[in-house]
């Protein structure tokens, strides 16, 4: 009896040295006079950016470069899409400084102490004006409500009014705004708050440019008495620092290069056995009639995809790969392929063809690269789905089956029941 097994996604020459010494030492141990080989294809049919990632855009920034005031801008928003209240709630906790100075620097001071008693504080005013806003969007023909249908906003703007409107964030800032320059602030403070949580809301099904934005600022701050186009200087301040410090275009071009060069390996195997799946499963099948007597195939993640389309595609011509007598799939997303169409070598609901071995998938609920084969493939007793819980989170749980003696208590019990020999 033989043993082969193909790794996953992203797998390189050392990190398959040292995962394939483990899986080997372990099922050696259980199968003392079986043969335990590897398939390793990470560096032949393994993706890698062939004009070294010059297709991300500011991965190579020119050095000395600064962000300008468009990444600036978007960094802000940035923020009060994260948390609409964001600024509402500088100026509740930092207040109006006299002089200008910095609401965190020591001399910072606070316009409470000027408010004359009996004299309701700007800034109340201007929140009572939010919450006499309908909170229902207003009809398509005003130009807000055009705008709010146009963009798609419409649906979670009331939500979003409510949501500054009752905030303690605004009540305390409102009382803080003494004066008329505060609550000109405070107003446009207001409108970004509730533009961002109906942005928020929407998520991508948002349809907004930056000067659609930036128009329903304008209209809801003149509703509230303010002036959008005089920007404030004081949530401003405080919330321009702070979104440059952690979302300039910088730290963005390094997250483009993270998620896109960084996960090449994994992401970009996939992407190319979809688009080049062939030659793999040529080598798989070599790899496999390579050696006679009967084998059990364990494939992991992207390895247990590529091992079930050559299967069924060689037992749908007829050509059952030789010797192949069970099937291990180890958080494999094949099923999930399936169920979308994008599985190579069977159509949604087609049946696995006469001829396909014993399949034993194997998978983790905390993994959410894996999935189960039976309820796509109904009434199939060649299937069995079996959970093994690693108590790691993902993307840890996802490589920990290899180190749990379930998964080979699991696999040595298929084996007998497929009396392999």
């Amino acid at each position: 009896m033989r043993f082969l097994f193909v790794h996953g996604t992203g797998v390189r020459r050392e990190r398959h040295d040292r995962l394939f010494a483990l899986v080997r030492e372990r099922l050696t141990a259980r199968f003392p006079e079986a043969r335990v080989d590897s398939c390793y294809w990470g560096d032949r049919f393994g993706a890698t950016l062939g004009a070294g990632g010059r297709s991300v855009p500011g991965l190579r920034p020119a050095a000395g470069s600064a962000p300008d005031a468009a990444d600036a801008e978007t960094a802000e928003w940035t923020l009060l899409l994260a948390d609409p209240l964001c600024e509402l709630r500088v100026l509740a906790e930092a207040g109006w400084a006299d002089g200008g100075q910095d609401p965190y620097g020591p001399a910072g001071g606070d316009d409470d102490a000027f408010a004359m008693p009996g004299v309701q504080p700007a800034g109340v005013r201007v929140l009572a004006l939010l919450a006499g806003l309908p909170p229902a969007p207003p009809h398509p023909g005003d130009e807000l409500g055009a705008l709010l249908h146009g963009t798609g906003l419409a649906a979670g703007f009331p939500a979003a009014l409510t949501a500054a409107a009752d905030s303690a964030e605004a009540a305390r800032a409102a009382d803080r705004a003494t004066g008329e320059p505060q609550a000109r602030e405070l107003a446009t403070a207001l409108a970004r708050a509730v533009t961002a949580g109906a942005l928020a809301a929407a998520g991508a099904d948002a349809d907004c440019t930056g000067a659609e934005r930036d128009r329903l600022v304008e209209l809801l701050t003149t509703r509230l008495g303010g002036d959008a186009r005089v920007p404030g200087a004081r949530a401003a301040a405080v919330l321009g620092r702070l979104a440059m410090r952690v979302t300039t275009q910088p730290l963005l071009n390094a997250w483009r290069g993270s998620l896109t060069v960084g996960a090449t390996p994994a992401l970009g195997d996939i992407l190319r056995y979809q688009a080049r799946g062939h030659d793999l499963r040529e080598f798989l099948h070599a790899r496999i009639a390579a050696a006679p007597g009967p084998t059990v195939l364990i494939g992991h993640s992207l390895g247990g995809i590529a091992l079930v389309d050559l299967l069924a595609l060689a037992a749908a011509r007829g050509e059952a790969v030789p010797g192949t007598e069970l099937l291990v799939t180890v958080g494999s997303q094949a099923p999930f392929l399936y169920e979308l169409g994008a599985l190579t070598a069977l159509e949604p609901g087609a049946k696995l063809p006469y001829g396909f071995p014993r399949w034993l998938n194997v998978y983790d609920r905390q993994d959410v690269l894996s999935y189960l084969a039976g309820p796509v493939f109904p009434g199939d007793p060649r299937i069995t789905d079996h959970e093994i819980g690693s108590r790691q989170p993902f993307p840890a749980c996802h490589s920990a089956y290899w180190k749990q003696d379930a998964l080979y208590e699991r696999i040595e019990q298929a084996v007998a029941e497929a009396e392999i020999g």
